[in-house]
């Protein structure tokens, strides 16, 4: 069961001093808004980009990654291989818990075991632990994974994972975190309050193993109005934002009393296809109001025809004003597995409209393509502006825009016939989109996490599991690129962008830019 006790002692404590006088102490405070809403504190329920930036702040990853998404030593201090699929980790000695509880081996079995079990989760963290067989405490400090014959990700897939405490969070629910009893870790900052859909109010962890935190506390708020985030910075009631509007980059560039921070994004924009139905699909009829009796998006001409009406280029300039870069693939120039020649198509109306006549639409039909309206730059007006496109080659498109909390939950039901979607590569290579996204969906292999759209291609899934087993770098990376070329030929979702991180903050505040997009206290001094 979850030990209450502990948690409870350390949030008096941290509380305590948030409610000590604060006026001399304001230089030492951040107040940070953050442009989504932060759907869980518990760091194993749902891997997004939001979550995980906080969840990097209240606890440790067995190791960390750097601003470039290079993997370094965490609470796993050093490694090595035995045997091909044996590695052996050294943990980092004198880590403690917020709570006092000691850091040993059994936390990480512990952790390990624990993220099969979470029910209900949007996105599952097992695509990281899949070829995980066994865990083996040898000693407090000193943990032996064994894995299901070679596999070279396994450091950037532990990269990614949270680490808890069997003692505090032994029988601990996700409800239990986001109340604030088990959100005990062992990172820079412990939390004090967690107010859901407003802020979360954290405190200096003083007793952290790492970097001494910088500042005292944390105002941690979700601003998801991208007006009112750059006014709130403008005003003063914020210090510094993130996912900075497009339409203000400019205007803030030139005000003396901010300062930008910016980089590549490893975050791309996609269109995901229904391919769970061979009959009709919900949000598809014919021009007069009739479903279609066979879903269109299961004929690869269909799909190829849709990616080829979209000017990709018009709207990196038109809509994104610059801060991205047109793409069809997964990641960026000089990432691990990048396609150097892979390029974005040219627009070809008449080549779409061609596809459709040989796949039996020659009339078009009409769809709503579904996005969220609140989460990712411009989201919402790239889909208007796709919807355009579409509609200009005899697919009527109707755009239906929500909240991104209502929209993903109905994304993950297989609810829409089209959607927007949005992928960021933080293990800062191309096996970890390829295998959450596009893989056949396979909970108990924990593949397929986040393909909501259902593709499945047995020959794709062949091909991404022989480079996720290849440990020779250099023929790894080359099998990575034959899969992501072959699948991309099929034309199972629509690339469209990769985007550009950029943070604004008071002038005075320096910040480090993550291409992982996470926006973290820590980074910011």
């Amino acid at each position: 069961m979850l030990d209450t006790r502990h948690a409870a002692a350390a949030m008096a404590l941290v509380a305590a001093l948030w409610a000590a006088p604060a006026a001399p102490a304001r230089a030492q405070d951040l107040a940070v808004g953050s442009a989504s809403v932060i759907g869980s504190l518990d760091p194993h329920f749902y891997n997004v980009g939001p979550n995980n930036a906080v969840a990097a702040t209240l606890f440790d990853r067995m190791l960390e990654s750097d601003a470039q998404a290079r993997v370094h030593p965490g609470l796993l201090l050093s490694w090595s291989l035995p045997a091909p699929e044996v590695w052996e980790f050294r943990l980092r000695p004198g880590v403690r818990f917020h709570n006092g509880a000691e850091f040993t081996a059994e936390d990480i079995a512990f952790t390990i075991a624990r993220l099969p079990t979470i029910v209900n989760s949007p996105g599952s963290f097992t695509t990281y632990t899949r070829a995980i067989q066994a865990v083996e405490v040898v000693d407090p400090l000193t943990v032996r994974i064994r894995t299901s014959g070679p596999y070279p990700n396994l450091l950037v897939d532990l990269a990614r994972i949270v680490v808890l405490n069997r003692r505090t969070h032994e029988g601990a629910t996700t409800e239990d975190f986001n109340a604030g009893r088990a959100a005990v870790g062992t990172g820079p900052y412990r939390l004090v309050e967690h107010r859901p859909g407003d802020r979360i109010l954290m405190a200096r962890n003083d007793s952290y193993w790492g970097d001494k935190p910088r500042w005292q506390r944390v105002d941690y708020r979700m601003v998801t109005n991208d007006a009112a985030r750059t006014a709130a910075l403008l005003a003063g009631d914020l210090d510094a934002i993130e996912q900075v509007p497009t339409s203000d980059i400019a205007r803030l560039r030139r005000d003396p009393r901010v300062a930008l921070s910016e980089v590549e994004s490893l975050r791309n924009a996609f269109l995901v296809f229904d391919h769970s139905r061979d009959g009709p699909t919900p949000f598809v009829t014919d021009h007069e109001g009739r479903p279609l009796p066979r879903n269109p998006f299961k004929d690869r001409r269909v799909r190829e025809a849709l990616s080829l009406a979209i000017d990709r280029q018009a709207i990196v300039e038109r809509v994104m004003e610059g801060s991205a870069s047109a793409s069809m693939q997964f990641v960026g120039r000089g990432v691990f597995g990048h396609v150097p020649d892979l390029a974005p198509p040219r627009p070809d109306p008449d080549a779409a409209r061609r596809l459709l006549a040989e796949a039996g639409y020659p009339n078009g039909f009409r769809l709503a393509l579904h996005t969220p309206n609140d989460r990712y730059p411009n989201d919402a007006k790239t889909s208007q502006a796709v919807g355009q496109m579409w509609t200009r080659i005899g697919v009527r498109t109707q755009v239906e825009a929500m909240p991104f909390t209502s929209f993903i939950g109905r994304a993950g039901r297989q609810e829409f016939s089209v959607w927007y979607a949005s992928w960021g590569s933080s293990t800062g290579e191309t096996s970890g989109p390829l295998r959450s996204t596009l893989a056949t969906f396979d909970r108990a292999r924990g593949l397929g996490a986040v393909n909501r759209g259902r593709y499945s291609n047995p020959e794709f899934d062949a091909r991404l599991l022989a480079a996720m087993r290849e440990m020779d770098a250099e023929k790894r990376e080359q099998t990575l690129q034959e899969a992501m070329r072959f699948v991309m030929e099929d034309h199972p979702i629509v690339p469209l962008l990769l985007f550009r991180n950029v943070w604004a903050m008071r002038r005075g505040i320096a910040h480090t830019p993550r291409a992982d997009e996470l926006t973290r206290p820590q980074d910011f001094r």
